[in-house]
């Protein structure tokens, strides 16, 4: 997309509010496909090591990320030693349909005097990217941020040349908020970022759509889908 992607518009307001977000704590996010636990290096480090440098996954994996792709495993799991040591970001490994660690994601910019959080550091190996594991994994986080946690607004941010998160973020029911230009310096490189944002007065409507998109009965015994998830932001 590019700046002439359509803007969110809300109303403004001086009314007053407060904020009853709660932050998130350590802990696992479980869902019918699949489930998200805090980062466990000794655990989860041979598996994500081994599905994200496999030869189909290709460098491309890591191109919009502030790391990787790793030299070996021993240096990607010092690396996940510090995301399991850190707060904010809170990191989680996703599993995809073998019980396999297979992805990561994060709450990160953890505001809940404001009730703002943001969904980020998020990557799958191949055996889990464009699978219902995956967006299953976006989703349990989506509602433990929105609904248990009560926080007003969830933002997704990322590379503006990054086409593919930019699909996801509308696709998962974000609003494109703005471009910030020479935003951040990433591996030598300049970075646009791409804002979006859910409100929580969104919330509802998005959540139903995830509900009835991932029932049984919208997949056949392969996994395969037989209707799209349709939140009102996929175009």
């Amino acid at each position: 997309m590019t700046d002439s992607e359509p803007l969110s518009h809300h109303p403004l307001s001086m009314e007053p509010v407060e904020s009853a977000a709660r932050a998130p704590e350590p802990g696992p996010l479980e869902g019918r496909w699949t489930r998200l636990e805090p980062v466990d290096p000794g655990r989860h480090g041979a598996d994500l090591y081994r599905l994200s440098h496999a030869p189909e996954s290709g460098p491309e994996l890591w191109d919009y990320l502030g790391y990787g792709p790793f030299e070996s495993e021993p240096a990607m799991t010092a690396w996940l030693e510090g995301c399991a040591a850190s707060h904010d970001p809170l990191f989680h490994v996703i599993y995809d349909a073998q019980a396999r660690p297979a992805g990561m994601s994060s709450f990160l910019r953890i505001d809940p005097k404001n009730g703002a959080i943001e969904m980020g550091h998020i990557w799958f190996a191949p055996c889990l990217q464009g699978t219902r594991e995956a967006t299953e994994a976006m989703f349990l986080m989506m509602k433990h941020a929105m609904g248990t946690l009560a926080f007003r607004r969830l933002e997704w941010k990322c590379n503006a040349l990054n086409e593919a998160s930019r699909r996801s973020a509308r696709r998962l029911g974000f609003a494109y908020e703005g471009t910030f230009y020479r935003h951040m310096i990433v591996k030598g490189r300049n970075r646009d970022t791409a804002w979006y944002a859910l409100l929580a007065e969104e919330w509802a409507p998005v959540e139903e759509a995830f509900e009835t998109w991932l029932a049984a009965e919208n997949f056949d015994p392969e996994g395969r889908q037989f209707r799209p998830l349709q939140t009102g932001r996929s175009g």
